[in-house]
């Protein structure tokens, strides 16, 4: 059976540019025979309405290896396989022209590279409007409706089955930022507050756009980097906000998961017993207590200077940490050590197993004593705090940071999928899981707070400082009281690093391929050493971590706060009001035969975007200087640090922009209205050692071209 070739042409001229490109580029005829019978396509009028007479019909041939040079033109040419492919009439909805494409062949056997393309244009009487812009050309396939479009499966590849996408979207959002960034914002935010402001970002923000970044990535076969720019060319600075903000997170994000090795490695070093369970270590200062040291004395009084071995271990032993950020310290080569194995082993990992460790430890948690008062805690708001900005601006960016939103990894992830894949129920199995991850990790982080708030005789809010140590305060804690505490220790660490793993991998493939799909002719034949490069530069730029205060600095103003909140609201904008949520909503149903219900379209278009200026902009009224724990507050030199590395990735999106509309050729006014236009590219696949004649497009762009989209140009 020969290929079928079809495309419909939005305008008569644009015939003429096909006819022009195939006669600039004789070379890519490879030798074999090509003609051109026939007149030349008429010009069309001037400008104005006109009704324009058909004039005579042209008629073209070109062989196969032309074919693919017209592949490469932005017209969205689909090659297909379809029955009877000769003399196959194809009469296009939505335009007053006919054309008509076949595959001719000569006498004998049929050799792809020696058969014809025959073009065949007839046209017909058509309204030609002053100033007509043809946003994007509608291809009509005539093909049967099961049929899927071309894919670039053997270039790019693809998911296995329909599992892999879903796991892998949960190994995504599901990781670190669920058991050891929620607990401790939680707990800095006064528990059920932060509950509060977690579940309204989650509902009007998290899922909608969870799914709205999968769809779109699905769609376009589009990373992060060039998501926006695709839709919204204007807002192209979004990619480049992306790929920062992501290597920020790609840099400090290893750190975790070194902490988490050294205490894997920790938990072998003194079997039977584990270096945080007693007072006796050469890093252990006067003030260390053990519960049972203490059971006789006056806790009211005797514990207001008092530290527990867990914390001490992991402020005096792990971090060695200074009274400052003003004092780094020296070199902690341990931690070096694990940071070059976390790097090392960033591969791909089930997840699964951490829900058995976390059911594990929390049927012990919550039999503690003391962990009810934790639990109560954790479940009870407190409205005065909901009066400051840190539980608003923390809740919302949790709900991005968790899901991954705004770090290029979803749409990169829905990329890989077939063009009709039902990702609606994977976004929404995903969303369920991580929120209720999320859930069960501050339940077991909770009710070991309570039973430390007990053994301490203090407040559940007072018991440790709420730095983003917490994980490392409180699991280990629990994890004495089980039996085979060893072991219990090191199959929790191997979880952590499994999550750390997890989602490190995802966040540097979603800055690799957002990188691949700008630079693709520079970076595709060298990907896999343009990854291990950027590997080793991330590596050597979290050698000098600081310590955790800059840990922290990085972690709230470099990849979360304001700077994925200002993200996430120009990506919300660019798709739900530039390119527009109803068309939006027909690419879905063009991929799934789904329409999304208007609960998604008010979300999309209104709720979303003013929950994120809403809490930006009373962040910036009720601005409160970062702390460290409840006490430590960075000077101002470390505060403008932060704040620069937020704008280093905020001012991509009015720069560009400014950019854009200044350089582009044309008046300011033509640049803008040019800039607010969709342009999406799509690339058909090219043997390997061809070269296009264009710019080449998206690595990962598969499958726009389906049925009809016309409803694209209006």
């Amino acid at each position: 059976m020969l290929p079928f070739i079809e495309q419909e042409l939005a305008v008569d001229t644009e015939l003429d540019d096909i006819i022009d490109e195939l006669k600039k580029a004789p070379e890519l005829y490879n030798g074999s025979p090509h003609e051109w019978r026939g007149p030349e396509p008429r010009e069309l009028g001037p400008d104005g309405p006109e009704l324009q007479e058909p004039g005579p019909e042209p008629h073209y041939a070109a062989n196969a290896i032309t074919r693919r040079h017209l592949n490469s033109l932005p017209h969205r040419v689909q090659s297909i396989s379809g029955p009877s492919p000769r003399d196959k009439l194809v009469t296009p909805r939505g335009s007053m022209s006919e054309k008509m494409y076949y595959w001719g062949e000569e006498k004998g056997p049929v050799d792809p590279e020696q058969t014809f393309i025959e073009f065949s244009a007839k046209p017909a009487p058509k309204v030609v409007r002053p100033q007509e812009t043809v946003i994007c050309p509608a291809p009509i396939l005539a093909t049967p409706a099961n049929h899927q479009p071309l894919e670039l499966e053997e270039e790019r590849g693809g998911w296995g089955n329909k599992l892999d996408f879903l796991f892998s979207c949960i190994s995504v959002s599901v990781g670190l930022g669920n058991v050891w960034r929620f607990p401790y914002l939680c707990y800095r935010n006064g528990g059920g507050a932060f509950l509060v402001t977690y579940g309204i970002a989650m509902i009007f923000c998290g899922i909608p756009i969870f799914f709205q970044e999968v769809a779109i990535g699905q769609y376009l076969g589009s990373g992060g980097m060039t998501l926006v720019g695709q839709l919204c060319p204007i807002l192209q600075g979004v990619g480049y906000a992306t790929m920062t903000i992501v290597f920020f997170l790609d840099v400090y994000y290893c750190i975790i998961i070194a902490w988490t090795i050294f205490y894997l490695i920790a938990t072998f070093v003194r079997l039977p017993g584990l270096p945080w369970q007693d007072c006796d270590n050469w890093w252990n200062t006067a003030n260390c207590y053990t519960s049972g040291t203490n059971a006789t004395m006056n806790h009211t009084l005797h514990h207001i200077h008092t530290t527990t071995p867990v914390e001490e271990y992991w402020e005096k032993r792990v971090l060695q940490i200074t009274d400052g950020i003003e004092n780094i310290g020296g070199m902690q080569w341990e931690l070096l050590g694990c940071l070059t194995l976390g790097w090392a082993l960033i591969i791909w990992f089930t997840a699964l197993f951490p829900y058995v460790v976390l059911l594990v430890l929390l049927g012990r948690a919550t039999t503690l004593s003391g962990a009810d008062q934790g639990l109560m805690y954790y479940i009870t708001p407190r409205w005065e705090e909901l009066l400051g900005p840190g539980p608003w601006i923390d809740g919302a960016t949790q709900i991005f940071f968790a899901y991954s939103i705004g770090t290029g990894a979803l749409p990169a992830l829905g990329s890989y999928n077939k063009f009709h894949h039902n990702c609606y129920n994977d976004a929404l199995i995903t969303c369920v899981v991580n929120t209720l991850t999320s859930l069960l990790a501050g339940c077991v982080t909770f009710s070991i707070l309570g039973h430390i708030a007990q053994e301490q005789g203090a407040e559940v809010a007072d018991v440790v400082k709420s730095g983003p140590g917490l994980v490392f305060l409180t699991y280990p804690e629990v994890v004495l009281t089980l039996p085979g505490a060893p072991a219990w220790s090191a199959i929790f660490f191997v979880m952590l690093v499994i999550l750390g793993i997890d989602s490190e991998f995802c966040i540097v493939e979603s800055f690799v391929t957002g990188m691949v799909d700008y630079w693709p002719e520079v970076l595709r034949p060298h990907r896999k050493k343009f990854t291990l490069g950027i590997c080793i530069l991330m590596l050597a730029l979290g050698i000098p971590m600081g310590g955790a205060y800059v840990f922290q600095l990085m972690d709230f103003y470099s990849a979360s706060g304001m700077s994925l909140l200002w993200v996430c609201f120009f990506q919300t904008i660019a798709i739900s009001w530039i390119f527009g949520a109803n068309k939006f909503i027909e690419c879905v149903h063009q991929m799934m035969g789904i329409r999304p219900n208007r609960f998604w379209y008010v979300c999309w278009v209104f709720f979303a975007p003013a929950v994120m200026v809403s809490i930006f902009v009373f962040y910036c009224v009720r601005y409160e200087p970062t702390k460290y724990g409840k006490s430590y507050e960075y000077p101002w030199w470390a505060e403008t640090m932060g704040f620069m590395m937020s704008f280093s990735s905020m001012i991509w999106i009015p720069a560009y922009a400014i950019y854009y509309v200044v350089t582009s050729p044309g008046s300011l006014k033509q640049n803008l209205l040019k800039g607010l236009q969709p342009n999406i590219k799509s690339r058909v696949k090219i043997p390997k050692g061809e070269k296009t004649a264009v710019i080449p497009m998206s690595e990962s762009s598969a499958g726009l071209l389906t049925k009809n989209n016309s409803f694209l140009v209006q």
